[in-house]
């Protein structure tokens, strides 16, 4: 077991966070765009956006680091309530 330092949750807002769970889904781009009635330009920024905040590197990376941060309940894996 290696002892790492306390790493910060980055802060991601209310849509961003949506839009993970979206990712988390299973939906591409377009379908998310189409669920939030926004463009699928807008989702490519906010993808990109979030990708960096979490310093992930794609969507599976980023739907990892949902789950393992317990932001994301996949088909009924991590859906425990953790305190904010």
């Amino acid at each position: 077991m290696t002892n790492r330092p306390a790493q910060r949750q980055p802060l991601l807002s209310e849509r961003e966070m949506e839009i993970v769970a979206l990712v988390a889904a299973g939906l591409k781009n377009q379908e998310i765009a189409q669920r939030l009635e926004i463009s699928k330009r807008t989702v490519d920024n906010h993808i990109s956006n979030i990708l960096s905040k979490t310093a992930t590197e794609n969507r599976v990376a980023l739907v990892r680091w949902a789950l393992q941060s317990g932001k994301v309940c996949v088909d009924g894996v991590n859906c425990c309530l953790l305190p904010e």
